[in-house]
């Protein structure tokens, strides 16, 4: 039996000093476990235990240290007096009508969370609906989904508190604006799907241990049925599965509510679609598609068949007709084919479809009709992102919202009929946005791929080798990076930074082949491709290793740490945020499990073979040289548990040689992102850039 040991075994204590720093001790156990022969050490496994008092200690220990060397930046006052003055402008969401009134969300500027109005006709007076502020003094309380009944009587919407994914459901009545006395707790992954005005379903768990409740796995997820104004306690279950406990289990109808939709997922990839037929009172829920080799969505019903987005057979997705009483692939009728383009999504609105396409990342959205009659293509703005373009059968217009890296998110109003869009709402910054410009660039990565990503900069730069680079990437879960506005990554270009995207494999850019080609034992072509953009920007001109900062989260937190392992000599500074760093226990904790589809797990020998060596804790190298690195974590994140980053960071200081520093900032009340109050976005964003440019040796402009 051979043994694999990636630190001392020895219980023991450390002190690591370099010129600046001096970081806290960290306890080590003697804790192995054997893989398939291979023994593997976890020192740090007591960190995942985030509610023992000696975990606590440390957290408060390493915050110390990080804080304190923040506070030593020169400029740090004057970034923060900076990006204060940038957050600082007026947004605007595109609204949606409900009823006889228009409802959208406003933020002036530095409200920690962005508030509801609504008003009668598109030029009423507008008025406050729901205000999230008032749900916290901190705003760390969350405004979630938003969900109206049929006809627009009550919305239900969903509040989360401190960031954690555990969510609670309550009731207004439109009109009056006053709550019902409905509260549904322990949802997870879920939103309120109404039928009628007489209710919703949802999605739940069992109700979680509070001391465990944001570490410990989440199994068997269930779908309820809620009576608006009754307890939760008379609530109706509608579906569970005693053997499967595995599964994320929703609840959708179509928008006549002749169907309703059952999906369940079991990771990242593939889904099964199961059905039942509402205006039949006999009827029980039967197999569409079953699953989980392929990824299907109901759009809507056409009668009594359905329209389904598939890449069955269409790696690049179509639109088919199903018959539910004879829902075998060979009945199928197709009614938009495969392009070469990746057909994201469909929406509708008006009676008709909307099909968004991806061109090399950029998106293109085309007009059909329910038979799969092209109407037109849509003319955007420019190169960007789209959201929107939804609405009921029965609207003559609709809104959508635009953007870029350079072009903050602008409202367009779409007249269905003609195709026609028409400028509604322009969001004014502080950013001369006018004075940049994103370029899009393809490179060859290890094996030959072509990978193309975006680069966003000051007009005029000049390619002298020594331009300040943030690299940023995601590379997983099927999900594409398009080009979208951050008022943080303007200053960050303000101060004559380039900002990179790469478009990786893993993504879903250019389809499921695309996101296969980063999956599983083919991981290592994500880090490659992430490897050879900077390779790229150094060779042709654009910036050298010193001024490479490289940036992710989640997903992209784990390409950060696999990427600083393998090439610590590559980059200047990283910042890892809430990674997947234990690529061998990750799938022990609340959802990780369903991760394994695009990961694979420890405990499958295959699996094991490949996880092991790109697992950033788990391949560190005693004695090297790594970059500045900030990890940033938060004490109520239960997507990607803060042990991962405890574990990875408290190992990269012990392995780190040099004057680097190896830091961690771990926020309080806060969680894996969604509903981050302002406030602390900016303390976040303040951190980051001092710790970026400081370690850079940039100045303050």
């Amino acid at each position: 039996m051979k043994r694999l040991y990636f630190v001392l075994l020895a219980i023991c204590q450390f002190v690591i000093t370099n010129a600046q720093l001096k970081y806290p001790v960290t306890r080590k156990v003697d804790t192995v476990t054997n893989y398939f022969g291979t023994m593997v050490a976890d020192p740090y496994r007591w960190l995942e235990d985030d509610n023992s008092a000696e975990t606590k200690t440390w957290v408060e220990a390493q915050n110390k240290v990080t804080f304190e060397y923040l506070n030593k930046i020169p400029f740090r006052e004057k970034v923060k007096a900076r990006l204060s003055e940038m957050w600082n402008y007026p947004r605007i969401s595109s609204p949606d009508k409900e009823g006889a009134y228009y409802f959208f969300f406003k933020n002036d500027g530095l409200q920690n969370q962005s508030i509801m109005y609504r008003q009668k006709g598109l030029n009423g007076e507008a008025e406050v609906f729901m205000d999230p502020n008032k749900l916290s003094a901190d705003g760390t309380a969350a405004l979630g989904g938003t969900s109206f009944s049929k006809n627009s009587k009550y919305m239900a919407y969903t509040i989360s508190q401190s960031g954690s994914d555990w969510q609670e459901i309550y009731v207004m009545d439109v009109e009056t604006k006053q709550l019902l006395t409905d509260k549904v707790k322990f949802v997870k992954f879920s939103s309120p799907r109404w039928k009628g005005d007489e209710g919703f379903y949802y999605s739940r768990y069992a109700e979680p241990d509070e001391k465990s409740k944001l570490s410990k796995q989440n199994q068997f997820h269930q779908v309820w049925y809620h009576k608006a104004g009754t307890a939760q306690s008379e609530d109706v279950l509608v579906y569970k599965d005693d053997t499967h406990p595995f599964r994320i289990i929703n609840a959708g109808l179509t928008e006549d509510e002749h169907f309703l939709i059952l999906n369940s997922i079991e990771g990242s990839s593939g889904n099964e679609v199961q059905i039942k037929d509402l205006k039949n009172d006999k009827s029980v829920f039967k197999m569409l598609i079953p699953g989980f080799s392929t990824e299907n969505t109901v759009i809507d019903n056409l009668g009594n068949k359905l329209l389904v987005h598939t890449n069955d057979g269409a790696a690049n997705y179509k639109v088919v007709l199903i018959d539910p009483e004879n829902p075998d692939p060979k009945n199928w009728k197709l009614m938009i084919p495969e392009r070469k383009e990746v057909l994201q999504t469909v929406t509708t609105g008006g009676g008709y479809l909307f099909c968004f396409y991806l061109k090399d990342a950029n998106t293109k959205v085309y007009q059909y009709t329910y038979d799969g009659k092209l109407v037109r293509e849509i003319q955007l703005p420019g190169i960007g992102s789209v959201g929107g373009f939804t609405g009921k059968k029965e609207d003559k217009e609709f809104f959508y919202v635009f953007t870029s890296f350079n072009a903050p998110p602008t409202v367009y109003r779409y007249n269905i009929a003609t195709g026609v869009s028409t400028l509604f709402t322009k969001t004014e910054t502080k950013f001369k946005n006018e004075d940049y410009e994103t370029k899009q660039v393809f490179f060859t990565s290890k094996d030959g791929t072509k990978v193309p990503m975006f680069l966003t900069y000051k007009k005029g730069m000049k390619l002298n080798g020594n331009n300040p680079v943030l690299l940023y990437g995601y590379g997983g879960f099927n999900l594409s990076e398009t080009p979208r506005f951050s008022i943080s990554n303007a200053f960050w270009m303000e101060q004559g930074g380039i900002y990179v995207v790469v478009n990786l494999r893993g993504g879903n850019e250019y389809g499921e082949a695309w996101h296969k080609a980063g999956m599983l034992a083919n991981k290592q072509n994500v880090f490659d491709d992430f490897i050879g953009a900077a390779e790229y920007l150094i060779a042709n001109n654009y910036t050298n290793k010193g001024k490479i900062a490289i940036r992710g989260g989640s997903n992209g937190g784990l390409l950060v740490g696999a990427c600083v392992t393998q090439r610590p000599d590559l980059f200047k500074v990283a910042l890892p945020a809430v990674g997947v760093m234990d690529m061998l226990r990750y799938h022990l904790f609340t959802v990780g499990w369903a991760w394994a589809a695009e990961y694979g797990r420890s405990d499958s020998a295959e699996h094991f073979k490949f996880l092991i060596k790109y697992s950033p804790l788990h391949n560190f190298k005693d004695g090297t040289a790594y970059p500045a690195t900030l990890v940033t974590t938060a004490d109520h994140d239960d997507r990607v548990v803060p042990a991962h980053s405890f574990k990875f960071a408290a190992r990269m200081q012990e392995a780190h040689r040099g004057d680097n520093p190896v830091l961690i900032r771990i926020e309080t009340k806060a969680g894996h992102g969604a509903g981050k109050p302002t406030s602390k976005q900016i303390e976040e964003a303040v951190d980051m850039w001092s710790f970026v440019m400081y370690n850079m040796g940039m100045e303050m402009k």
